[in-house]
């Protein structure tokens, strides 16, 4: 089994910049600005054939509000650690909020390691004078931003834990799980979803547009399957985005959208379909990623508002008519018990393997009901078909002239093969590759018997025109 270390510490003294150097990623935003990371981010570190799940956490404020929420996300990170490695700024010196920090961890059973950060250009030794203080015995200077002392920061951690800690099955059954990504515009659910799927408060749900700054991976198992769920930040209109912390937001947001088998888009019931939701699906079909629609604040609307949403739904969601909508209450969990079960569905059908007879069979019956429009007079012919990728399903067809095929007969073909098929909740990609003529620009090479005839033709052409 894994030992579990966590980063705490007051904001800005870069525990993010230090769980980017341990874990060799650029997961964790980083910026210099103080409260940045706000949810609980997951990592890990390899270290001489050992491995360690590395817990990124916002900075602990004695601050209300939403920094209550933070500091609470943090101690349940404290709570599940082996390992806690506090962090504080040398070139700040010894503050109140440290010795705080520091009276509340007197009291975990952990195994508690100081590292003085941003000692670069000092003299380590009086960097860290002042943190003795605080009663714990192992200090460590290091530098997160260049990486002096972090490797015997975890040197020193992992020969206290003193047992061997080599690799095991967990990382290769996560690459096996499906990642589904919730996405949305802020404030409209996604978190508290997650929180509600989950069973517990992994993500900070505060009632507040752009409290998740970051997309948030967390490993999930529903029915004997496996999930990654990922936690992404609102997505609004790119004229209303000035801030250049909510720009790498919206980046990681489609970043994840890229790297995810299913989205879920989530959207306000109580709001409707806006333009930037349109703008949003849109992405998710250029990226061909399978789609379910999940409609929040279902709860307490009147019959009437239900059907008119409905309605506004069925009119501007034509054209992804693949995809399930279900309507849910995140926060009160109705609705929310099948979610998962469509979602595992979903990604199945979007991994079918296909047959290249069924593909054929089906391509000639739609042919057959309805041949593809003449193009200069001349009929298209579509020969067979054959799957060229899953997720989405890819399906390639052969034929001659395939390439004057209009979009309305693409359509009528990926609609076709999606019903014959029973592919929900996925779209389907249609190409076409026509035959190539093998003697195209290569000259006739004529042989000696065809070039004298071909004199004896010109002579005689000649002498008759005398």
């Amino acid at each position: 089994m894994k030992r579990v270390i966590s980063l705490v510490g007051r904001p800005n003294v870069g525990k993010s910049t230090l769980f980017n150097r341990l874990t060799k990623s650029r997961d964790a935003l980083v910026a210099d600005e103080p409260g940045l990371t706000r949810d609980r981010r997951y990592g890990t570190i390899q270290y001489t054939g050992c491995k360690h799940i590395l817990i990124d956490t916002g900075g602990i404020t004695e601050d209300g509000g939403i920094d209550e929420y933070i500091a609470d996300q943090a101690y349940l990170a404290i709570e599940e650690s082996d390992a806690v490695v506090f962090l504080v700024d040398g070139r700040a010196g010894l503050s109140p909020a440290d010795e705080e920090i520091a009276r509340s961890l007197r009291d975990k059973s952990k195994l508690i390691y100081i590292a003085v950060n941003k000692v670069e250009g000092l003299n380590p030794d009086l960097a860290c004078a002042d943190f003795y203080a605080l009663g714990f015995e192992q200090v460590h200077a290091c530098s997160a931003a260049h990486g002096d002392g972090v490797s015997d920061l975890i040197e020193t951690i992992s020969e206290n834990f003193g047992d061997a800690l080599y690799e095991d099955d967990a990382d290769e059954e996560e690459q096996k799980a499906a990642r589904v990504a919730i996405v949305g515009r802020p404030n409209v659910g996604k978190s508290t979803l997650v929180n509600r799927l989950v069973g517990e408060e992994r993500v900070l749900a505060y009632d507040m547009p752009g409290t998740t700054r970051d997309s948030i991976y967390v490993p999930f198992e529903h029915a004997g399957h496996q999930f990654t769920l990922i936690d992404t930040a609102g997505v609004r209109r790119r004229s209303r985005v000035n801030d250049k912390i909510e720009k790498f937001s919206i980046v990681k947001t489609l970043q994840a959208i890229e790297s995810c088998n299913v989205v879920i888009l989530v959207l306000d019931a109580r709001q409707g379909v806006s333009s930037q939701d349109a703008s949003l699906l849109g992405y998710v079909l250029e990226s061909g990623k399978a789609l379910l629609i999940a409609v929040n604040k279902w709860d307490n609307l009147d019959t009437a508002t239900r059907d008119n949403v409905r309605r506004e739904l069925d009119r501007k969601l034509s054209f992804i008519d693949f995809a399930s909508i279900h309507f849910i209450s995140a926060l009160h969990g109705s609705g929310v018990g099948k979610l998962m079960g469509v979602v595992q569905h979903i990604y199945e059908v979007s991994r079918t393997n296909l047959s290249t007879s069924l593909l054929t069979k089906i391509l000639e019956d739609a042919v057959a009901s309805h041949p593809p429009p003449s193009i200069g007079g001349r009929r298209i012919k579509m020969r067979y078909a054959h799957q060229g990728g899953q997720n989405p399903p890819r399906i390639v067809i052969h034929g001659n002239q395939v390439e004057s095929v209009p979009e309305s007969y693409k359509r009528y073909l990926s609609n076709t093969f999606r019903k014959v098929l029973e592919l929900e909740g996925t779209p389907i990609r249609i190409e076409f590759k026509g035959g190539r003529n093998p003697f195209e620009g290569r000259k006739n090479k004529l042989t000696q018997r065809q070039i004298n005839k071909k004199r004896r033709l010109k002579k005689h052409v000649k002498k008759n025109r005398r």
